[in-house]
Parts: structure tokens; C-alpha cells; sequence
């Protein structure tokens, strides 16, 4: 029976090994996948910058080193820039408008100065 016992160790150790590796190799497919759909968002019009910061971070978290996380971030990072850049711009332009005339008695004096005080010369 001690036997028996020995041998069913190293094969449950087996065992357990093969199911981490697989749920490793899925994780890194779903952080794959999440990478993918980050770099999609950042090639649209108009990106939701924090759902691609977040897909970014997953495939970080996953331990995926490529230069797709690097193609991501740097997309991300000059998409940031170029929308602060651009922020107060607007597609059309505007014409200054001149302020409204005001009343003349609406017009403040300026204060009255006090005379310079003369240099001594010696």
C-alpha cells in the first residue's frame, strides 16, 4: 500500500503541473486577445482611452513582453497628446464678438496721482 502511495504523488504532481501550464497558456491567450482589442480601440475615430489603458494592463499583467504592448502604449500615449493638444479647438470658426457699448457714465476715472516728489540734488 505504501506502494500504491508513492507512485500517486508524482502523478497528481503531474497532473497539476499540466492544468497550471493550460491555464497559463489561456490566460496569455485572453491577455493576447485583450491586446488585440486595445490596439483596435486606439485605431478608431474616437477611442475609449481607458478601456485600452485597461486591455494594455492586462496583457502587462499576463507577462506578454512583445512589441505589440509597445505599438499599444505608444499609440495610446500620442492619442493622449495629440487630444490635449486639440482639446479647445473647434472645426468651425468663430468671429470675435466686440463687447457691447457701454453707458459713458459707466466708464470708471482713472485715480488721481499724487505729485512726483523732486530729486535732491547736492
Amino acid at each position: 500500500m505504501s506502494i500504491e502511495a508513492a507512485l500517486i504523488k508524482p502523478v497528481v504532481d503531474a497532473l497539476m503541473a499540466l492544468l497550471r501550464r493550460g491555464e497559463n497558456v489561456h490566460l496569455q491567450n485572453n491577455a493576447e486577445k485583450a491586446l488585440r482589442e486595445a490596439i483596435r480601440e486606439l485605431l478608431l475615430a474616437n477611442p475609449d482611452e481607458n478601456k485600452a489603458a485597461a486591455r494594455i494592463a492586462i496583457a502587462k499583467a499576463a507577462g506578454i513582453l512583445s512589441e505589440d504592448i509597445v505599438l499599444a502604449e505608444d499609440m495610446l500615449r500620442k492619442h493622449r497628446a495629440t487630444k490635449s493638444r486639440t482639446s479647445g479647438k473647434t472645426a468651425s470658426v468663430h468671429r470675435k464678438r466686440t463687447p457691447a457699448a457701454t453707458a459713458p457714465d459707466a466708464v470708471p476715472k482713472p485715480a488721481p496721482t499724487k505729485p512726483r516728489a523732486r530729486k535732491k540734488t547736492t
